[in-house]
């Protein structure tokens, strides 16, 4: 049996419960990517081309830094990785998050929470931070996905360990 993880970025805690209600619908392990100066409001201001995260988002090769690790691992075969949407893809902190491993032979699933938007240039924007990872296409739910639509999800990627 493949041992799996669900790594996730929550600036708000929306992504947080359902990167937990993933988890526990499929048995997996969980690991908060905190970032090392906490996002404040002013700085999740979309609307201000100056606040933290549209300056992040607007330079690609910015990495916020990530305070904590994964512990081991190497022990995972499959990470799913969740966080909110900014800007049609994944903030940089998940690029910052993927860099800091070698994740060869390993398989990393992409889910996203946003209001509206998609999940837009995802993928392209994550596939040079996971280099010999099998990068699968992601999906974004809403903040009130059910336990039983994540595990169904899951397992279409042959993952059923609940």
């Amino acid at each position: 049996m493949s041992k799996v993880l669900v790594a996730y970025f929550s600036a708000s805690g929306v992504t947080a419960k359902l990167a937990k209600r993933l988890a526990v619908s499929i048995g997996a392990d969980l690991h908060e990517i905190q970032p090392e100066i906490p996002y404040t409001d002013a700085d999740l201001d979309w609307r201000d081309k100056n606040s933290r995260s549209s300056v992040e988002m607007n330079d690609k090769s910015f990495r916020p830094a990530v305070a904590n690790k994964v512990d081991k691992i190497d022990q995972y075969s499959v990470i799913f990785i969740a966080f909110p949407i900014w800007w049609y893809v994944a903030p940089t902190i998940m690029n910052t998050f993927l860099e800091q491993y070698d994740l060869k032979g390993k398989t990393i699933i992409p889910l996203a929470t946003s209001g509206s938007s998609g999940m837009g240039n995802t993928n392209k924007e994550l596939e040079d931070s996971c280099p010999g990872a099998e990068l699968k296409e992601g999906k974004r739910f809403s903040a009130d996905a059910s336990e039983e639509e994540l595990k169904a999800w899951a397992e279409q990627f042959g993952i059923s360990l609940a």
